[in-house]
C-alpha cells in the first residue's frame, strides 16, 4: 500500500514495477520483429536475480507476463509505448532540443541506446537507490552513455525543479521531458505540480511526452485492489500502488497553458503498428483503451 513520503528501492513497491516493464521489453527484443530492442533490458533483472532472471531467461513459465492473454497485450503495450517515445526523442532531436528530462527515470536505457546529437543532456530524476542500481548494473557490464548523461536523486513529490536546476539544466534553453509510466503513481494534486513544473522550466520549443491512464470507477478500483491483495502468488501489486486519480486530461492541461498538444490513444499505437488488439471486454482490453500517449510542443 502506499502512504505519504513513503520510497523505494529496484526491488520493492513502485520500484519493482521497472522490473516488470523491464521484462516487458526483454521479451520484446527477443522476437524475430521487434517494435523496439532495448539491450538493456535483460541486464536489470538478472543483476536482481531469482524470478525476474528466470523470466527473461525463457525458465519461468508461470509468470503473467508469458500468457496469451495479459502478457501477450501488456508486452506489446510496453513495446508501442517504447517505440512511441523513441520517435519523440528523435523529433526532438531533429528540432534542435539537447536538453532531456527523463521525470521517473527508472530502468530507462535511451541515453545509452539512443543516437543523441552532439551536446545533449539527458537528465534522470529518481529515487535515489532507484538511480544507485542502474548505474551499478550497467557500468558492470561497461555501458557508456551516448550523450552526457547526469543523475538527479530525487522525489518527484519534493521540489524537483529546483533540484533539476542545481543539476545544470538550463530554463532558457528547449527541453524534452517526458513522464513515461508515471502519472498513475501519483496522487491528483501531485499531477497538477508535475504539469506545472515542466511548463515553468519550459522554454519556447520545449517538448513534453506524457503517459497517462484513465481513472477506473471506484467500485471497480476497489475490487482490483481487494483481489491483488489476496493473490499471494501473484506478480506483485499494481492496484494497490496506483492513485486512480487524474488531474486533467494532459492535451487538454498543455493546450490551455500555450502548448500545441497531439493524443495518440494506446490502442491506436498498438494496432498502427500492426500488432493486434486484446479481446473487447479482456483485463488486457481495459489496459490497453484507458491509456493515451501525448506529445506536447510550447509555441
Amino acid at each position: 500500500m502506499r502512504s505519504d513520503n513513503d520510497t523505494w528501492d529496484i526491488t520493492s513497491s513502485v520500484g519493482s514495477t521497472a522490473l516488470f516493464v523491464a521484462a516487458a521489453r526483454a521479451l520484446e527484443a527477443r522476437k524475430p520483429d521487434p517494435l523496439a530492442v532495448d539491450p538493456y533490458a535483460a541486464l536489470f533483472c538478472r543483476a536482481v536475480g531469482g524470478r525476474w532472471a528466470d523470466l527473461v531467461d525463457g525458465k519461468d513459465t508461470d509468470s503473467k507476463l508469458t500468457t496469451a492473454d495479459f502478457g501477450t497485450h501488456f508486452v506489446a503495450f510496453q513495446a508501442a509505448r517504447t517505440r512511441y517515445f523513441d520517435d519523440y526523442f528523435t523529433r526532438a532531436t531533429a528540432a534542435g532540443v539537447r536538453q532531456v528530462v527523463m521525470l521517473a527515470a527508472g530502468l530507462d536505457s535511451r541515453a545509452y541506446r539512443l543516437s543523441w546529437a552532439d551536446g545533449t543532456v539527458v537528465f534522470e530524476l529518481d529515487q535515489p537507490q532507484v538511480l544507485e542500481f542502474k548505474g551499478e548494473v550497467l557500468d558492470a557490464h561497461g555501458a557508456r552513455p551516448g550523450a552526457h548523461r547526469v543523475e538527479v536523486p530525487i522525489d518527484l513529490r519534493d521540489d524537483w525543479p529546483a533540484a533539476l536546476r542545481d543539476a545544470g539544466f538550463d530554463p532558457g534553453a528547449p527541453a524534452a521531458f517526458i513522464a513515461e509510466g508515471l502519472l498513475i503513481y501519483l496522487p491528483g494534486t501531485a499531477q497538477g505540480e508535475l504539469f506545472r513544473g515542466v511548463d515553468a522550466l519550459a522554454a519556447p520549443g520545449s517538448y513534453a511526452g506524457i503517459e497517462e491512464g484513465d481513472p477506473m470507477p471506484a467500485a471497480a478500483y476497489e475490487a482490483a485492489k481487494q483481489a491483488e491483495a489476496a493473490d499471494t502468488d501473484g506478480d506483485g501489486a499494481f492496484f494497490q500502488l496506483i492513485y486512480n486519480e487524474q488531474i486533467a486530461k494532459a492535451a487538454d492541461w498543455f493546450a490551455g497553458h500555450g502548448w500545441t498538444a497531439e493524443a495518440t490513444p494506446l490502442a491506436d499505437q498498438i494496432s498502427g503498428l500492426g500488432r493486434p488488439l486484446p479481446a473487447p471486454g479482456s483485463q488486457s482490453s481495459m489496459m490497453v483503451n484507458s491509456n493515451t500517449l501525448v506529445t506536447a510542443i510550447k509555441t
